[in-house]
């Protein structure tokens, strides 16, 4: 399954290929051999956004109340309520929800091309969504990264996601850092990795507890 979102690059990565491999059939000499070249890249290209757009059905892990990552990637950063998870270029990047709720703000703002890893990509373009849990406030930050700066969204302010429920994508290097709610404990340590919408990043202090 691709992501949505993803069909334009795709198609447009096609296009290029397609027209390149044309124009190197049709015509001779220099030309010829300059777009056999735009046509390999164009094929691999391709190749690459097929593979980067991927978007692999996931179940959740745990029980209903326990918040699951919202991206892969690896956990780079935990203190107190906040975690952030880097996303490699590797990693699929649709984004989901913890918890099912309802969507409460969606807040987005352009911003510059920090990598996305760096304390000032804080400047960087992002989305603020925030939602309103049964156990909780659960808040989002999806921050673009150094490549390009395109967030999209699948959601909008009113409605209601399911625990594990896609919310949108940021296209390639990018980061998501989200804040638990104070009833909620991190179950995982630095530098774990994690998958979207699987594994279990927090659970509620009683039931650590019991």
């Amino acid at each position: 399954m691709l992501a949505k979102g993803s069909y334009s690059w795709i198609g447009a990565a096609i296009l290029f290929t397609l027209i390149s491999g044309y124009i190197s059939m049709m015509s001779g000499g220099f030309l010829s051999r300059l777009f056999r070249f735009f046509f390999i890249l164009g094929f691999l290209l391709t190749i690459f956004f097929f593979i980067f757009f991927r978007d692999p059905e996931r179940k959740p892990q745990g029980g209903e109340d326990d918040a699951v990552s919202p991206a892969d990637g690896k956990v780079i950063t935990l203190d107190g309520r906040c975690i952030c998870i880097f996303m490699n270029i590797y990693d699929v990047h649709v984004n989901r929800a913890p918890l099912a709720g309802r969507i409460t703000v969606i807040d987005y703002k352009p911003g510059g091309f920090i990598p996305a890893f760096f304390k000032d990509s804080d400047i960087n373009e992002r989305n603020h969504v925030v939602i309103e849990t049964e156990y909780g406030t659960v808040e989002l930050f999806q921050i673009a990264g150094i490549l390009t700066r395109r967030i999209v969204s699948y959601i909008s302010e009113g409605g209601h996601v399911k625990r594990g429920e896609r919310i949108g994508m940021i296209r390639f290097g990018s980061r998501v850092d989200v804040h638990i709610p104070e009833t909620y404990e991190f179950t995982v340590k630095l530098n774990a990795t994690v998958k979207a919408g699987e594994t279990v990043i927090a659970m509620r202090k009683e039931k650590i507890r019991r």
